[in-house]
């Protein structure tokens, strides 16, 4: 849903949405239909093959268990391990016909026997579960649709949940993890929703991290309910174009960023080594007095004024001024990171709130109800559940944001965003962001994008948290999400630039 804020998505779909929609879209072709399984299978195998990354990657010769059902979702499956097949040298595919291989259906039987074709040898049917292998790379199951109305059949949950004890290092379901949230379902690292994402899919629990395959619909201009979108990487092309020629850093916005204290000094430092990143003009960071020094030597690039501090380090309300003396040079605000609560800090705060005149991101310590609901100037709130949870947030984001004239970004596994109006959600990202430092990062790229484009808050948030999560993808996938540390996503924000094309 490409709009004038550069914002790309595709809508969500309950399950009867979906279905008159593909309807509406193939009819009884069998042509089209065998076009879009070929379209999904390999998007499946692609993504696959990126996201394994993060577990390793594929051993010297690959072991894929492919468990088959009977529909679209089995035909899916199989044209992914195909594709996977041709692309891993020595790899051996075991396949699991988990209610019989008489139950396949005409375009589900073809891509069996194209498997078959291309496999030979390789290819090996698994007729029970005795016959399975202790250990498998990769499993895919494509069981089940949406159209698999529970209990689960006795001898199926047996299966599933004889696989779910094998050692498997990625987990992958099609569309949906076979036997919904049952107890013996398909426990899923990843969920792979091709075409259309069901908005069911969010809700559960063995579903992983699911990921959008993208096969170049076109969707309704208008939302099909009040689900919401799903964001694309699509988001980010505009960061991809050339620059124009006649400019200058003025050109691209000047960021005040403010926060910091002797107690938390990293997290202010990364929220300005983020905003840097993000193609600001110009950036101004106000921190208390005793950090400027070791912040100016660290990063050069950003102008560092220091800020009179409480006894306890934090900033004092006697430096005020400095804010007040600059800010009409600035198209954008960040305030909060590493700021601290001392009470006179906050104060200070929800006083020049009265005052702001350019739009401001408000995160951390900044997210309290006083400093939420004050003043008038536009605002991107960064909060996770507990600061959600802390500013008086509910259930109903939209309402919420509405309520407040704000555009909030909720940050969890899946990141929501709303201004009260549209309802976004972001699948980038993963446990890589589970550290301290993630949340920093991500405002300052979000404020770096605001004072680049001050008018739309709606954008700058959505960009920046696209943004952020495929940088996070790219480390996790090059790097694991062990061993890595926050500040590392920085170095692979050009890299998710690349792939957002």
């Amino acid at each position: 849903m490409p709009n004038g804020s550069e914002i790309v998505s595709t809508p969500l779909f309950s399950c009867d949405e979906a279905r008159s929609f593909e309807f509406e879209l193939f009819g009884d072709d069998e042509a089209k239909e065998w076009a879009a399984m070929g379209g999904a299978g390999r998007g499946v195998a692609r993504q696959i093959v990126r996201d394994i990354g993060e577990a390793g990657g594929f051993a010297q010769r690959p072991r894929i268990l492919v468990l088959v059902g009977k529909g679209h979702n089995a035909g899916d499956a199989l044209i992914a391990s195909h594709e996977l097949f041709r692309r891993l040298s020595g790899a051996v595919v075991d396949v699991f016909f988990v209610v019989g291989e008489r139950a396949l259906r005409p375009l589900a039987r073809r891509a069996w026997r194209d498997l078959q074709q291309a496999g030979g040898a390789c290819v090996s049917i698994v007729r029970d579960v005795e016959s399975l292998r202790s250990e498998y790379d990769l499993c895919i199951d494509g069981v089940f649709g949406f159209q698999f109305r529970p209990p689960l059949d006795i001898g199926v949950a047996a299966i599933l949940a004889r696989i779910n004890c094998l050692e498997i290092k990625l987990r992958a379901a099609v569309d949906l993890p076979s036997g919904l949230g049952e107890r013996n379902a398909f426990r899923a690292d990843f969920t792979y929703a091709t075409g259309v994402v069901k908005s069911p899919l969010l809700a559960l629990e063995n579903a992983g991290r699911i990921r959008h395959v993208d096969l170049g619909w076109t969707f309704p201009d208008s939302p099909v309910g009040n689900a919401g979108h799903v964001l694309s990487a699509l988001t980010l092309r505009s960061l991809v174009r050339l620059r124009p020629v006649r400019s200058d850093k003025r050109t691209f916005g000047h960021l005040a960023v403010v926060g910091g204290s002797r107690s938390f000094p990293g997290a202010i430092l990364m929220t300005v080594r983020a905003a840097l990143r993000s193609g600001v003009g110009l950036l101004t960071a106000f921190v208390p007095e005793s950090l400027v020094p070791s912040f100016a030597a660290a990063v050069p690039e950003a102008m560092w004024v220091g800020w009179p501090e409480t006894a306890k380090g934090n900033l004092a309300l006697e430096g005020s001024h400095l804010l007040r003396e600059r800010l009409g040079r600035t198209t954008a605000a960040v305030i909060g990171p590493g700021m601290g609560r001392e009470p006179e800090t906050l104060a200070w705060l929800e006083t020049e709130m009265a005052r702001m005149t350019v739009p401001i991101v408000l995160d951390a310590d900044a997210l309290i109800p006083e400093i939420v609901q004050a003043g008038t100037t536009p605002r991107i709130l960064t909060p996770h559940a507990g600061e959600f949870e802390r500013i008086g947030g509910g259930a109903d984001l939209p309402a919420f944001a509405k309520k407040h004239l704000a555009t909030v970004v909720l940050k969890g596994h899946i990141t929501r965003i709303s201004d009260g109006g549209e309802l976004f959600h972001s699948f980038f990202g993963g446990p890589v962001l589970a550290r301290g430092g993630s949340g920093d990062m991500l405002a300052g790229l979000v404020a770096g994008l605001l004072a680049q484009a001050p008018q739309d808050l709606l954008s700058a948030a959505a960009k920046g948290v696209v943004w952020h999560g495929l940088a996070a993808d790219a480390l996790a996938q090059a790097c694991g999400a062990t061993a890595v540390t926050s500040t590392e996503l920085l170095d692979y924000l050009s890299v998710a630039l690349r792939r957002s094309l």
